[in-house]
């Protein structure tokens, strides 16, 4: 007897194709649902693959996701601990990683972090080789210095999600002072994400009016209307919402989404990532650091040779110095 399936539909052609814009998210926790969600919404991958440790909460996070499948544009939503569940992916969103103790050194957390990238790394590598692989787990440079070497794919393919959430955070403070939309403020926040990020007052404008040309003090001590301030409140956002309700995860959700549509659908868009920046700026050491970056299919394809102050220049050096001194000591790569 003919099965409900069969007598519904006459076939005409295998259904079966590889997927085109499979997206993989590792980890499933706060910040890695959100970027699940954030990347479905915005309607990216013609299939989203979950990989974690944890089972249960693998599955359950892949059942409620599925249940929602009929308000969204993603036709398959799968999920395993066995990384085969990724094969063929274009985009890898590397969001897994120990969390730090109390008491516990920097250094520390980083090597615990590489201990378990090196299981993650591999994996990722091996059922998808053509991948671009994006890091979002911290320290974010430091870990997407760990992949780019334990994956031994081109720089090009393997980018720090950086400072795109820094500047963002940035732009928001920025229009809040001005009283303006957030996406009619300009300016990027560059270096390390995190307490040593650089602020580039010299290129902030609003209509290509360059907000220093009307306070040539703007950001330095000297300001009067103390435009450093904004800046202060950026870095310490991240720890203010951690303060409020326990970890960060809806922004860096957006913003990895925000990238990930960059590299899909090839727009060519300049975002500040974390790439390689040895040789940049009088950078001498192999770090990761957020730069303006060109984004498309192929991954991180160019970087934006901005123009910045003296001043600017010295502090991204600093922080290459912050990340290299921690790095250095890394085992084990």
């Amino acid at each position: 007897m003919a099965s409900v399936q069969e007598n519904l539909f006459a076939s005409v052609a295998d259904k079966t194709s590889t997927p085109k814009n499979k997206i993989t998210i590792v980890g499933v926790g706060q910040v890695g649902m959100a970027c699940a969600i954030s990347v479905l919404l915005k309607e990216l991958p013609d299939v989203l693959a979950l990989v974690d440790i944890l089972e249960d909460k693998l599955e359950g996070e892949k059942l409620d996701l599925q249940h929602g499948s009929l308000f969204l544009k993603t036709p398959t939503i799968v999920a395993n601990k066995d990384y085969s569940v990724t094969a063929d992916s274009k985009l890898v969103v590397i969001t897994g990683g120990v969390r730090q103790q109390e008491g516990e050194s920097r250094l520390n957390l980083v090597q615990r972090n590489v201990n378990v990238f090196k299981f993650i790394v591999p994996q990722v590598v091996k059922y998808s080789p053509d991948a671009t692989i994006l890091v979002v787990s911290n320290p974010v440079d430091i870990m997407t210095y760990v992949t780019w070497k334990l994956s031994g794919l081109p720089r090009n393919r393997v980018i720090g999600s950086g400072t795109n959430l820094d500047s963002a955070r940035f732009r928001y403070e920025i229009s809040q002072k001005l009283c303006v939309n957030t996406s009619s403020c300009h300016g990027y926040v560059l270096g390390e994400h995190g307490d040593s990020s650089v602020p580039i007052w010299s290129g902030v404008n609003v209509a290509g009016v360059s907000l220093q040309s009307l306070n040539p003090e703007i950001g330095t001590d000297n300001d009067p209307e103390n435009w450093k301030q904004v800046h202060k409140d950026v870095v310490a956002s991240a720890y203010e919402v951690i303060r409020l309700k326990g970890y960060t995860n809806w922004a860096i959700g957006m913003s990895v989404a925000d990238l990930a549509e960059s590299i899909l659908k090839n727009l060519n868009r300049v975002h500040p990532v974390s790439t390689m920046v040895k040789g940049f700026y009088g950078v001498e050491d192999e770090v990761f650091l957020s730069l303006p970056c060109v984004l498309n299919s192929q991954g991180l394809v160019s970087v934006v040779k901005q123009k910045l102050t003296d001043d600017e220049q010295n502090q991204l050096r600093k922080s290459a110095e912050t990340l290299w001194n921690i790095q250095k000591d890394l085992k084990d790569l």
